[in-house]
């Protein structure tokens, strides 16, 4: 059983975590985080060194949460392309996913640290590398069972595959329009099942 302390701090990360998501490092006040927690600065500083520490923790929150999803979604029984078409299918309700975090964390944070906080930049370059090498390993274990071949290496496939997906996020959130998700990941089933030979 975890100490008070312990369900304290997991509190304050669960809690804050999508308010960073949604206003970035720099928009998120002290006051923001006190208000969203109920617990006064000096609480959240007696949990946390400063405001980067907490960021970082809910990053990682948010990440720990993508990659379980992710991991879930690539670990079906069956072959490597069902279990690409499984992430597929997760990809088309990906904003829906998302919404209790304040958005993609992987694009939020991505963007908004580029210019205000390496480490939370590195957090999310980061994250983004390890699901391209998860995504990669599918592919590898297609190859190597002879299911299919790639045009590509299976990292390169991945990458491409993955810039595709973080694309369509992207229009979809900026244009506040969920089409240019579900459309492009849609047809994402038909692109691979054509590379895939």
């Amino acid at each position: 059983m975890s100490s008070k302390a312990e369900r304290t701090t997991a509190y304050i990360i669960e809690t804050v975590a999508p308010v960073f998501n949604k206003h970035g490092y720099i928009g998120t006040s002290m006051s923001d985080l006190t208000e969203a927690t109920n617990l006064t600065k000096g609480a959240l500083y007696g949990n946390f060194e400063n405001k980067e520490a907490l960021a970082l923790a809910a990053f990682e929150y948010n990440r720990n949460l993508l990659l379980t999803a992710i991991d879930e979604h690539l670990s079906i029984e069956g072959k490597a392309l069902a279990k690409i078409e499984n992430l597929i299918d997760f990809y088309k309700k990906y904003d829906i996913f998302t919404m209790t975090m304040g958005g993609c964390p992987i694009l939020n944070v991505g963007i908004d640290a580029q210019h205000n906080n390496k480490l939370l930049a590195a957090a999310a370059k980061e994250t983004i590398k390890d699901i391209e090498g998860k995504i990669a390993l599918v592919f590898e274990n297609g190859i190597n069972n002879e299911e299919f071949k790639l045009p590509v290496s299976p990292l390169q496939f991945s990458k491409q595959l993955f810039t595709i997906i973080q694309g369509a996020i992207s229009m979809a959130t900026v244009t506040k329009d969920r089409k240019y998700l579900l459309n492009t990941v849609t047809y994402l089933d038909v692109l691979i099942k054509r590379e895939l030979k």
